[in-house]
């Protein structure tokens, strides 16, 4: 993706959720087993409830397994999992934010990404792809802004009308859940330059994101920043200074997570090297980026 456009790095694919995998789709079978076979709706809600905090709190990272072929041929199942459950207990806030965090992560790691890579050799398979993202990415959204409907009734309209004066409802505790909210809204920004109704939601995701930063700026090892990285070229009316805010933003994040993350290496590269054309930088961060371990 081209570093004008809002984009996913690849630091929260790789890092800003966690839990083991494998251990999440053996949960996602016993949860869906329970779902089907439980009687009585007292009991069932129950079960669901305690199997969906059980899903939120391991979350839905595809870092923790060595094995990318497993989650990514996994990941579909506990995704759906997610969603039964959700159809019993619609309102449990813990499983909007994992089904929001998983559809995008799997939309990236795995749809997206793929789209990027063939393109130069299959432009319609890579447009498909792109698509196919694109549905994740909004399935991710609706999680997002339900979960966050949960909590303030009305979040959604009120964002819609006046951006600025909505987030300022969001308190250090809708940080998780509002993070996942917007980064597919950006991400689905991102993949629609050609649809001006979704430009022109930029401005909400810019909000929301700044909101995050005020709120809770050193959350999870830095999260923020590190979006921010690859978002700042797309912010309204900044681009010039951007190139200044993507390395203050990359060295916050450094110092946050003590140099553990591969992403911002990655991003500031794309976003910010590749952009000015500075191959020595462009190739020092890949170099760096390899050499961190991510096990």
């Amino acid at each position: 993706m081209k570093a004008s456009s809002p984009s996913l790095n690849r630091s929260f694919v790789a890092r800003t959720a966690g839990g083991k995998s494998r251990g999440l789709w053996i949960l996602s079978l016993i949860s869906l087993c329970a779902w089907v076979l439980l009687p009585g709706c007292s009991i069932k809600r129950m079960a669901v409830n305690k199997l969906g905090d059980a899903l939120a709190a391991g979350g839905t990272s595809f870092s923790s397994d060595d094995d990318p072929d497993l989650i990514r041929d996994a990941a579909p199942f506990s995704l759906k999992t997610m969603e039964s459950l959700l159809a019993e207990s619609p309102r449990h806030e813990g499983l909007r934010r994992a089904a929001a965090s998983g559809f995008t992560q799997y939309a990236y790691a795995f749809v997206q990404m793929a789209a990027d890579e063939a393109e130069a050799t299959d432009y319609n398979s890579s447009e498909r792809l792109r698509e196919r993202a694109r549905r994740l990415y909004v399935r991710a959204l609706a999680h997002g802004l339900r979960g966050l409907e949960v909590r303030h009734p009305g979040f959604e309209a009120s964002l819609r009308r006046d951006a600025e004066s909505a987030v300022k409802v969001l308190t250090r505790r809708d940080v998780p859940i509002a993070f996942w909210t917007t980064v597919p809204w950006a991400a689905l920004i991102a993949l629609s330059k050609d649809n001006p109704a979704l430009i022109g939601e930029l401005p909400i995701a810019t909000a929301m994101i700044d909101r995050l930063l005020e709120l809770d700026p050193d959350w999870n090892n830095g999260a923020i920043h590190s979006f921010l990285i690859s978002f700042e070229p797309s912010r309204p009316g900044g681009a010039s200074d951007a190139p200044n805010r993507c390395r203050a933003r990359f060295q916050k994040v450094m110092t946050l997570s003590q140099g553990s993350l591969a992403g911002p290496y990655v991003a500031l590269a794309e976003t910010v090297s590749l952009a000015g054309n500075n191959r020595a930088e462009f190739e020092s961060l890949l170099q760096k980026a390899l050499s961190v371990d991510l096990s």
